[in-house]
């Protein structure tokens, strides 16, 4: 073991950190002209923080400047949402209203009924943020969940990279520059702009890299039980965040470790330290999420596996080599049919830094720790591609790695496709490990020194300069209806009862799921966005999972309408329906708000109850309180 300042570092001896020891540019004890006058009485200034260089705080400056450069639209129009994907905007609104919830209300966390009453949504198997949404109350409800949201983006685009650089330059380079460059890529790469488009949850990554430090010191003797415990803590913190996530930072630590033990001898002599601490990690993190998990996998809603259709989402190989749209060299047309949507643009890399990753694997492959990366990234590489290959949008008759492991459980809740999304920070450790070297030889080699260092900065603005993030797009949201701002809609939904919009919530329409969200839960309403089992009861045991709850014959028939804007006839039987539906979802009230098509739905409505709607607060009214007398309690959490 070597040290780094006074601070044991966690990789392996050969790491260029290891080798170089402090880092040049580290501030001394010794602050202030060493000329001052002895008893001087001029006033000194603050002593910087030993821990803390100057070029440290402009890096983490400059992650503020790029986070708030991709929000920009987001922050400087406040009514606007994200173009790409306004329904996990709402989605996630929601999320962190129920994080609120939790805190002033002490709402039950793992499981809401606020949202498709009576049934309710599993947030566990919905990806809570409650390691996010609880921390974030006081923002949300002194400024609202549509803020937090802002909040919430920005902040994971700041702490992701800022985590990255003090790792990297704290354990595993000696420069600067170098941290600084792996960490702005492993923060901004394409994917990670691509998820901002409503999966903050995705971009949050900053337990990445602590995850990944603290699993390399278990190796430390005599600490095994210190270090488990906080790797444990880790563990805990990103589970609340992203299971997903922490599901392949753990796949890429193994690979990783397994490359690296079983190349060389000397990474062996930790080894019971290292599993002493693993096991203390791994009996510490399961006995915190045991419950929770639980409630994931069999708890109230939880399903088994993805619809069959995400499941075959993988990358395409043409999109390692594209650019993808929210880039500087990219547009549509750039990743038009490379990807499913342009939240899920997870392997554009661009062609010039495919090169140059290449070329680094090659200039690195003395290194054990570069070459444990490479294998890394090719494993990931094949398991995003997915049970189909496809070449620039042409399947391919070619057996996929995918395949042998898509119906295994737990995997198959995984979107292939993602796997590429872990890449990332691949790439962004070895553009770190390469500028680093290239920083050692032009230190060893001044004359040449200049030129050196660039070459190395112009080989990388070739590479990443084409990938450089821009602004999200963003679009006015529809304003939120007086009905609902107002509270007009209270006295409707008193007793436990929900209000009813046309066309319900889901994926297509989620205006309701926000403002229930606005509401901080207080409105609850049936159906919304969210994964959910099909409850199909001529199927009972097939628990894959929809998007929304089961259709019903009253929602599916306004569904119809918002589609075709024509309403269909209107039988006794569909009369009957809505009854039963409405008495299903314990309606207080139903409401219409300003849309496309929204007379057609007022029709409808009001030719299946045969009651004509009032105007309220900006939306078309049916009062259903006596049409459906509830007969049961509302449904609480247990």
């Amino acid at each position: 073991m070597t040290t780094q300042g006074s601070e044991t570092t966690d990789l392996p001896p050969e790491s260029p950190a290891a080798r170089a020891g402090t880092p040049s540019g580290k501030t001394t004890a010794m602050t202030g002209p060493a000329s001052a006058p002895t008893g001087s009485a001029r006033p000194r200034w603050p002593r910087w923080p030993r821990w803390l260089d100057r070029r440290d705080l402009a890096a983490v400056l400059s992650f503020v400047a790029l986070a708030f450069w991709v929000t920009i639209r987001l922050w400087g129009n406040p009514s606007h949402g994200l173009a790409d994907n306004e329904m996990d905007q709402a989605f996630f609104e929601w999320m962190l209203a129920h994080g609120a919830r939790v805190v002033t209300d002490l709402a039950y966390p793992f499981v809401s009924y606020q949202m498709n009453v009576p049934d309710g949504v599993n947030m566990m198997a919905n990806t809570s943020v409650l390691a996010v949404s609880i921390p974030l109350t006081p923002v949300t409800l002194l400024f609202g969940p549509h803020v937090a949201f802002n909040v919430f983006l920005t902040g994971a685009l700041i702490a992701t990279p800022t985590a990255w650089y003090f790792i990297l330059s704290r354990h595993v380079v000696s420069s600067r520059a170098a941290a600084w460059v792996g960490a702005v890529f492993s923060g901004f790469a394409p994917s990670m702009i691509s998820h901002a488009n409503g999966h903050p949850n995705i971009v949050s990554q900053f337990v990445v890299p602590l995850i990944i430090w603290r699993t390399l010191a278990l190796r430390q003797p005599g600490r095994w039980l210190r270090n488990g415990v906080v790797l444990a803590l880790l563990i805990v913190w990103q589970a609340f965040i992203n299971l997903e996530i922490l599901m392949m930072t753990a796949i890429g630590l193994a690979i990783f470790l397994a490359v690296v033990v079983l190349a060389r001898r000397e990474y062996r002599q930790h080894i019971r330290s290292f599993l002493a601490g693993l096991a203390v990690a791994a009996v510490i993190s399961f006995g915190l999420l045991a419950y929770p998990l639980y409630v994931q996998f069999f708890g109230p809603q939880a399903y088994h596996g993805l619809p069959p259709y995400i499941r075959r989402y993988g990358a395409d190989l043409g999109s390692f080599i594209a650019f993808s749209r929210e880039s500087v060299a990219g547009s549509k047309r750039t990743a038009q049919g490379l990807a499913q949507n342009p939240t899920e643009e997870n392997a554009f890399f661009g062609w010039p830094l495919a090169i140059l990753v290449a070329a680094l694997v090659l200039w690195l492959r003395r290194s054990i720790v570069a070459v444990g990366l490479a294998v890394v990234g090719v494993v990931f590489g094949l398991l995003s591609l997915g049970p189909q290959l496809t070449f620039n949008g042409r399947k391919l008759d070619v057996p996929s790695p995918w395949r042998l492991v898509v119906d295994v459980p737990v995997l198959n809740s995984a979107v292939p496709t993602r796997w590429a999304l872990a890449i990332a920070p691949v790439v962004g450790l070895l553009l770190a490990l390469g500028y680093d070297r290239a920083d050692r030889i032009a230190r060893r080699h001044p004359p040449d020194a200049r030129q050196i260092r660039f070459a190395t900065a112009t080989v990388l603005a070739m590479a990443l300069l084409p990938i450089a993030p821009t602004t999200l797009p963003t679009h006015e949201l529809d304003p939120t209806p007086a009905f609902i701002s107002s509270g007009a809609w209270r006295e409707y939904a008193a007793g436990g009862r929900t209000v009813v919009t046309l066309p319900l919530p889901d994926g297509q329409y989620p205006d309701p799921i926000r403002w229930s969200a606005q509401t901080g839960h207080d409105m609850a309403i049936p159906r919304g966005y969210f994964l959910a089992p099909k409850n199909d009861p001529r199927r009972p045991y097939d628990r894959t999972a929809l998007f929304s709850a089961r259709i019903r014959p009253t929602s599916q028939f306004f569904d119809n309408i918002r589609r075709s804007g024509k309403v269909p006839m209107v039988t006794d039987k569909r009369r009957k329906d809505a009854i039963t539906d409405l008495r299903y979802w314990r309606a207080g009230v139903v409401i219409v708000a300003p849309q496309k098509n929204a007379r057609a739905l007022v029709r409808g409505m009001t030719e299946l109850t045969g009651r004509k709607p009032m105007v309220i607060g900006g939306v078309w009214v049916w009062d259903v309180r006596k049409l459906v007398p509830l007969t049961s309690a509302r449904h609480a959490p247990r």
